[in-house]
C-alpha cells in the first residue's frame, strides 16, 4: 500500500498539473476568459490548491492574443463551469494528493511490524515485547480512497471539456472539430472513448475501505482492504491520463481553427509540442494512435515540461 501510495502521488502530481496545461488550451481553443482565475479572487476563498492551480492557469495564459481580443468585445460574462471552476477542481486535487502525502510520509518512517520489541529503559529494564495494531492499513486506505475519487472528478471534468469542445453550439469551432463536418466525423469518437472511461472511472472510484471480510477464523474481523485501494488507484491515474489526453487533442485541433491568432506563451507551447507528436486532423484517420500518443505526452511530463518551460 505504502510503495504504491508512494508512486501514485508523484504520477498524481504530474498529472493534476498536466491538467491546467490541457484546461488552458480547451478554454484559449473556445475562447473562454481567465477573469475567473483572478489573484484578488482565488485568495478570498484560501484552499492551496486553488491558489497553485489559479496561479499557474493565470501564467500558461499570459500574453494570449485570443484572451485579448475578446476582452473588450461583447463576449460571455461567464464561461461554463468546466472552464471557469478549474482553480477549484483541480486545486481540491491538489489538496488531495497533499493529504495522501502526509499519510505516506508517516507512514514509511514508522514501524508497523506485530509484536514491537522495544529496548529496556529506567521504567521497563527488561524491556516489553507488545502486539498491537500499526500493521492496521486504514489511514492508507483511506487516503488512497480518496485519491481515487479526486483523480477520477479530474477526468470527469476533462471529459466535459472534451464534450463543449466537440459541440459546435458551445464552442463556436466546426463540429467535432471537423475539416469538413457532416461529410466526416471529426473527433467525435474520441469524445465518446472519454465518457466510456469516465464511467469506467466512477466504478473504480468505489472506496474499498468501506467493506471488511474476516480472515484467520475471525482474529482478523476487520480489515481495511487497502490494497485494492491501491491497486485500483493506479488503474484511475492510467484511465485519467486518457481522458486527459483526449482532451489534450481536441484542445489542440481547436486552437488549430483559432489561428493565425496565438494564444498565451505556456499554451502555445504545450500546442507546438503536442503538434510534434500529432498531426492536424485534416481528414478522418483512426483516433487510437493519436490517443496514444498524445497520453505518452501526459504520462511523461512532457506536455507539462513543455508548457511550463522546463
Amino acid at each position: 500500500m505504502t510503495a504504491i501510495g508512494a508512486l501514485a502521488i508523484a504520477d498524481s502530481r504530474r498529472l493534476t498539473e498536466t491538467a491546467d496545461v490541457i484546461g488552458a488550451m480547451s478554454l484559449e481553443a473556445m475562447e473562454g476568459t481567465g477573469v475567473a482565475f483572478a489573484e484578488g479572487l482565488i485568495a478570498a476563498r484560501p484552499h492551496p490548491g486553488q491558489a497553485a492551480s489559479a496561479a499557474h492557469l493565470r501564467a500558461l495564459l499570459a500574453g494570449s492574443e485570443i484572451g485579448a481580443a475578446h476582452r473588450d468585445s461583447p463576449h460571455r460574462v461567464q464561461d461554463a463551469y468546466s472552464l471557469r471552476c478549474m482553480p477549484q477542481v483541480h486545486g481540491a486535487v491538489r489538496d488531495v494528493i497533499d493529504q495522501l502525502e502526509r499519510v505516506v510520509s508517516v507512514e514509511i518512517n514508522a514501524a508497523t511490524d506485530n509484536p514491537l520489541v522495544f529496548a529496556a529503559t529506567d521504567d521497563q529494564p527488561d524491556g516489553e515485547v507488545i502486539s498491537g495494531g500499526n500493521f492496521h492499513g486504514e489511514p492508507l486506505a483511506l487516503a488512497l480512497d480518496y485519491a481515487k475519487a479526486a483523480i477520477t472528478e479530474l477526468a470527469s471534468i476533462s471529459e466535459r471539456r472534451t464534450a463543449r469542445l466537440t459541440d459546435g453550439h458551445h464552442s463556436g469551432l466546426p463540429p467535432f472539430l471537423s475539416e469538413h463536418p457532416g461529410v466526416e466525423s471529426g473527433l467525435m469518437i474520441a469524445q465518446y472513448t472519454a465518457a466510456a472511461l469516465v464511467n469506467e472511472l466512477q466504478t473504480l472510484a468505489h472506496p474499498s475501505s468501506i467493506d471488511t471480510i474476516p480472515t484467520s477464523a475471525d482474529q482478523e474481523d476487520h480489515v481495511s482492504m487497502g490494497a485494492t485501494s491501491a491497486l485500483h488507484l493506479l488503474e484511475v491515474i492510467d484511465r485519467a491520463s486518457i481522458v486527459l489526453a483526449i482532451e489534450g487533442l481536441c484542445a489542440a485541433q481547436g486552437l488549430d481553427f483559432r489561428a493565425p491568432m496565438q494564444p498565451g506563451a505556456g499554451v502555445g507551447r504545450a500546442h507546438a509540442r503536442l503538434r510534434s507528436a500529432v498531426s492536424h486532423l485534416a481528414a478522418d484517420r483512426p483516433p487510437s494512435p493519436d490517443i496514444a500518443a498524445v497520453g505518452e505526452l501526459v504520462v511523461q511530463g512532457e506536455l507539462l515540461a513543455a508548457a511550463d518551460g522546463t
